[in-house]
């Protein structure tokens, strides 16, 4: 039985206290799911099998479950049921290829799939202490990086933050800090184009905020994107991560607010509902690989869903490479043995330019490869993902419109 992709919708990527700010995280989930809903009514409500939302945090508003919360706050019946998805920063991956193998293992027709990340939101936690009485407690932003950490981990594996494990490859690979920063810059190129031109539109549902004695804020566009981006002004940043380093800020993801959703059906659903796929879901794969080296993940999770799939890199007409950091995708790029220009690679930009909500992510990149294969009129696309704690997905989808 085969999986495939039907639509795809996604909120406008949010700055790090930018525009969503105010927006709450299973609020963003929420209207995704109810666009999609409302964009496909030949659906009946009750039909789907399940609601299957990433999300990295889970320690705020999206406690508890949120793709349940979100299933029920954007109207579907309480016979849906939901689960979230936490596999860091390929969350929204995970979602959408947790459907496609419940397709394929006949355990559902029809799912949700996608995630949702308010890194702005997320909230600060404070461990108990560990003695009845003990004054150690200690507190952490849950919006990003390593918390509660096992000294057993940092002794075996070392718990090098995302930025350091970027300057990690930068070190092994040689890749140049003006490589990187001309890497960075021609994302924020590609990202503004494609806002300029209507081609991220055509993934983003607007979001209303509510506003005191005025009429509602209409959000409609990805604010993280920098028009006005110069190669001397990236030149000029300083490092971030290490002191000598050539990671920064100009040329990593940011913290970002967003959501998205997919519907992902089994062929019975296509025929029942007269539904018109986008893609199928053709092959998958995770593998793990070294914790501080975790940006190379990408690389053997691409071949082997490649090997899956009888397919080859030379076969991929998109690659969607989630841009972590500009290290990181270059490594990936050389590893391949492609241009570091490929033209193939995020046409629209990638995380450099649009952001990066850690949920999120892999479902948008999913479905703006499936939009671009029908734009494009081209066949396979590649999506893939680096994730925190030395992991690396991998998918590869089929254009069938």
């Amino acid at each position: 039985m085969n999986a495939y992709i039907i639509d795809g919708v996604r909120t406008p990527i949010g700055n790090y206290k930018g525009t969503l700010s105010t927006v709450r995280t299973d609020d963003l989930g929420a209207l995704t799911i109810k666009e999609i809903l409302e964009r496909n009514p030949n659906i009946p409500r009750d039909a789907f099998d399940d609601v299957i939302l990433g999300c990295a945090n889970q320690a705020g508003e999206d406690n508890r479950n949120v793709a349940r919360m979100c299933a029920l706050l954007a109207g579907l019946p309480h016979s849906v049921p939901g689960e979230t998805v936490n596999r860091l920063c390929s969350s929204g991956l995970s979602a959408i290829i947790h459907a496609n193998r419940a397709i394929k293992a006949g355990d559902g027709d029809l799912f949700i799939a996608g995630g949702v990340e308010h890194m702005t939101r997320g909230p600060y936690a404070i461990a108990k202490p560990s003695s009845a009485y003990g004054n150690d407690a200690k507190m952490y932003d849950t919006s990003f990086g390593w918390r509660f950490v096992n000294p057993k981990m940092h002794e075996m594996y070392g718990t090098d933050g995302m930025g350091v494990t970027a300057e990690n490859l930068v070190d092994i690979h040689n890749i140049s800090r003006e490589d990187q920063d001309q890497f960075a810059y021609n994302s924020q190129l590609k990202a503004s184009n494609a806002q300029e031109n209507g081609r991220l539109a055509k993934e983003i549902v607007p979001v209303a905020i509510p506003r005191r004695k005025q009429d509602d804020l209409i959000f409609s566009q990805d604010e993280f994107i920098k028009p006005q981006t110069k190669l001397e002004i990236l030149g000029k940043l300083r490092p971030a991560f290490r002191k000598d380093g050539s990671v920064t800020a100009g040329n990593s993801s940011g913290l970002n607010d967003g959501a998205a959703a997919t519907i992902i059906a089994s062929e019975d659903a296509v025929e029942r509902y007269q539904l018109k796929p986008m893609a199928k879901i053709i092959s998958s794969a995770v593998v793990g690989v070294e914790p501080r080296v975790m940006g190379i993940g990408p690389v053997e999770a691409s071949n082997k869903a490649l090997k899956k799939a009888g397919l080859t890199m030379d076969d991929m007409d998109v690659i969607e490479l989630n841009e972590a950091f500009a290290a990181q995708s270059l490594a990936c790029i050389r590893s391949w043995g492609l241009d570091d220009n490929d033209p193939r690679i995020n046409p629209n930009g990638g995380a450099i330019a649009i952001g990066h909500p850690l949920g999120v992510t892999g479902a948008r990149i999913a479905y703006s490869a499936a939009l671009e294969l029908q734009l494009q009129q081209k066949k396979y696309a590649l999506v893939t993902m680096c994730v925190g704690v030395g992991q690396g997905y991998a998918a590869i989808i089929e254009n069938v419109s």
